[in-house]
């Protein structure tokens, strides 16, 4: 028998209970923007190109100018098409350039835990440096939002042994490090349940144009048919789309400008679909009957 998580069992999405979304939607869509700071010659970051010598100024800067021009940039198109932002933060963002977060927050934005920096990944902490990273993501979002957040992901999506049971225990609702579904699915934790939302692997514009060195015109191609295919099965099931941006990515000028063709399609069909935050996903989840959901 091989070792196993122990945090969910195995459930085919074909064999589930059916539901819909509010307004009998079945298409729930999230556009998550990655607003994240890092150290100046210490600690990780993306690189450019191959890995160099500290500090790396080249790396920290290129990185940089997502918080300097890529997040407005991006802000800018949502403004335009009038679309949701889902803000993941690093909370040293408050400290280094808070007009940032002020922006999106006037706009009514859900703001996520996202640690403290993307200096650092929870895999590499003790159980105690953990406990501390997450307590304080919560209290500075608690601080400047004045509210808790609902939901977290993961600095490079890392996770330990027990971080869903420090989540839970921190009052945390849903998180979105397991990318093994297109539903949300109730995981077990040793204080009770935390929902697990899709966030993409795939739709990420980190991970496809940087690690797989997608063109901007293929990643935008990934996005449109990921969400046209996903329309069509989502008759079927519902279903969450997630799309994942960072400024130092996508705000980049000639991949936001081929970027906008997949933003146009998906806003042409608004009225067939759920353009949300993944914390009123969560809500509605939790309003379904138990046993709708898988894990519930």
């Amino acid at each position: 028998m091989l070792k196993t998580h122990g945090r969910y069992t195995y459930s085919g999405i074909s064999q589930r209970p059916d539901y819909s979304w509010p307004d009998g939607k079945r298409l729930a869509v999230h556009l998550s923007l990655n607003i994240e700071h890092w150290a100046f010659g210490e600690g990780l970051g993306n690189d450019l190109a191959g890995p160099s010598p500290k500090p790396n100024h080249r790396s920290y800067a290129w990185r940089d100018y997502g918080n300097r021009v890529g997040v407005w940039r991006l802000h800018e198109l949502a403004e335009e098409f009038q679309i949701p932002i889902t803000v993941l933060l690093n909370t040293e963002i408050y400290e280094y350039c808070p007009d940032v977060v002020a922006a999106y927050r006037e706009r009514g934005d859900e703001v996520v835990g996202h640690g403290r920096t993307n200096a650092e990944r929870q895999i590499d902490m003790s159980l105690e440096e953990e406990t501390r990273c997450i307590a304080e993501t919560t209290a500075a979002i608690k601080k400047h939002e004045g509210k808790a957040p609902l939901g977290w992901l993961a600095p490079y999506i890392s996770q330990t042994y027990v971080s869903l049971d420090l989540l839970k225990e921190a009052g945390y609702r849903y998180m979105m490090d397991w990318p093994c579904d297109d539903q949300p699915f109730w995981m077990k934790t040793r204080s009770g349940p935390i929902l697990s939302i899709p966030y993409p692997t795939e739709i990420n514009d980190s991970l496809q144009m940087l690690n797989r060195m997608a063109t901007p015109t293929e990643f935008t191609n990934f996005v449109i048919h990921n969400f046209d295919e996903m329309l069509a099965q989502s008759k079927r099931h519902p279903l969450v789309m997630g799309i994942s941006l960072h400024g130092h990515v996508l705000g980049q000028p000639y991949r936001l400008h081929e970027f906008r063709r997949a933003i146009r399609h998906i806003v042409s069909k608004r009225n067939e679909i759920w353009l949300t935050h993944p914390g009123e996903i969560c809500k509605h989840v939790e309003s379904l009957p138990k046993g709708i959901v898988p894990g519930s």
